[in-house]
């Protein structure tokens, strides 16, 4: 199967520390030069968080993988002046640190419009470039605690801490404003003319989480315009999922062997499973509503399918959910969810062999293509001479002189 970028001829300089970096993970993976300017010190996101796989962090071999390194000293007027070199040939600039840091350098947006009248320019921050909080310093758990989505928990020693949660900021952010970033390109590529872009991570960790927050604001209004669902006689539940703490046709279960997630609020799903395991008799006694009716609160029905579901295992029950045509889903763990068939045939993992770790791919597929295969996450300033070759057709004199003027860092 023949590899298929989408974004090849996108061009994007990319400065970045950290996670943020993640805005153009995925835009690389889709086929985008990705040419990721580093300082002489490079981005620690190399020793941040863990694991460490031989000496250099997961996170770093994921956002960072398919870029290319060049160090370039911003504070060195060489080192400037090819920074400006390539934004002229560039789609994007990316901003993935404190806003506002490219601008002290003389290389902000208004600065680098002049070179490139069609430059998407995008910022990723923390708090974003305005309000109260723009200049905090933070890290990625503080967007999903600022957008209410961490609920703090107590150990037995009523010590507070950091329940398990998927991290909402850091990874919603990137996606939000690469989502931006190409609006940007195909605007200025139509128009020719560019625009500047910025997106908070903390802003987007309360978007991605827009159905509890706007439940919660709708709830403001009076009870006779916002309702509950007609199922529940109109009762106004919790926003979200814990509106579902007390449903019984929608509800985990053990099985034989772990758990399953059963589904069946719509009636003709309810009818399929009670056919199906022989209790007629249940549907009989509770019908439910057309549609959305979790049997809230139906503890003897809920009892009835406890000992139900035990009978099988997990992998029984959605062999038995394909066969009946109703709703019964896998529990997996971020550590079982490799075994998972579904998992195996679809997603999978792209090997450490080539990208120092085992990691997940871009989950969009190219109906009748392939993506290219990521390069493995670069060492500091590992593509300098070859992307100023080629890029900037720089010779071998034209470096010398380059390195010997400090335009990539004095040597110590």
């Amino acid at each position: 199967m023949k590899p298929t970028a989408p974004l090849a001829g996108v061009r994007i300089i990319e400065c970045s520390l950290l996670g943020p970096a993640a805005i153009t993970t995925h835009l690389a993976d889709l086929g985008a030069e990705v040419i990721k300017i580093e300082s002489p010190s490079g981005d620690y996101v190399r020793e941040m968080t863990w694991p460490i796989v031989q000496g250099v962090s997961l996170m770093h071999l994921h956002v960072n993988r398919g870029k290319r390194s060049v160090v370039l000293d911003l504070k060195n007027d060489e080192g400037k002046q090819v920074f400006r070199e390539l934004v002229a040939t560039a789609d994007a600039v990316v901003e993935a640190m404190r806003p506002g840091v490219l601008d002290k350098l003389g290389l902000g947006f208004e600065a680098l419009r002049q070179i490139n009248p069609t430059l998407v320019f995008i910022t990723i921050s923390g708090y974003g470039m305005t309000g109260p909080y723009r200049n905090l310093p933070s890290h990625g758990i503080a967007y999903d605690t600022w957008a209410g989505i961490v609920t703090p928990a107590y150990d037995d020693e009523g010590f507070c801490y950091l329940p398990e949660h998927v991290s909402i900021g850091i990874n919603a952010g990137p996606l939000y404003g690469a989502l931006g970033l190409l609006a940007g390109i195909v605007h200025a590529r139509a128009t020719g003319e560019g625009c500047q872009l910025e997106i908070a991570q903390s802003d987007a960790a309360a978007a991605f989480d827009w159905y509890r927050s706007e439940t919660w604001k709708a709830y403001e209004r009076p009870e006779d315009e916002v309702t509950g669902n007609k199922a529940d006689n109109y009762e106004r539940r919790a926003p979200g999922i814990a509106g579902m703490r007390d449903g019984v046709r929608y509800q985990l279960y053990e099985s034989a062997d772990g758990h399953v997630l059963f589904m069946a609020s719509e009636q003709v799903f309810w009818r399929n499973f009670c056919e199906g395991v022989g209790r007629m008799d249940l549907f009989e006694r509770w019908p439910g509503s057309t549609y959305a009716d979790h049997a809230r609160g139906n503890r003897e029905l809920q009892a009835e399918l406890r000992e139900i579901f035990r009978t099988r295992t997990s992998a029984e029950w959605i062999e038995f959910a394909n066969e009946h045509n109703t709703t019964i889903a896998p529990v997996n763990t971020p550590r079982t969810i490799a075994q998972d068939p579904q998992f195996v045939d679809r997603l999978g993992w792209i090997g450490a062999d080539r990208l120092g770790a085992d990691e997940l791919p871009f989950p969009v597929k190219v109906v009748g293509g392939k993506l290219p295969e990521p390069t493995r996450a670069p060492s500091l300033g590992e593509h300098t001479d070859e992307v100023l070759r080629a890029v900037l057709d720089k010779t071998d004199d034209d470096l010398a002189k380059l390195r010997s003027a400090g335009a990539f860092g004095r040597p110590d």
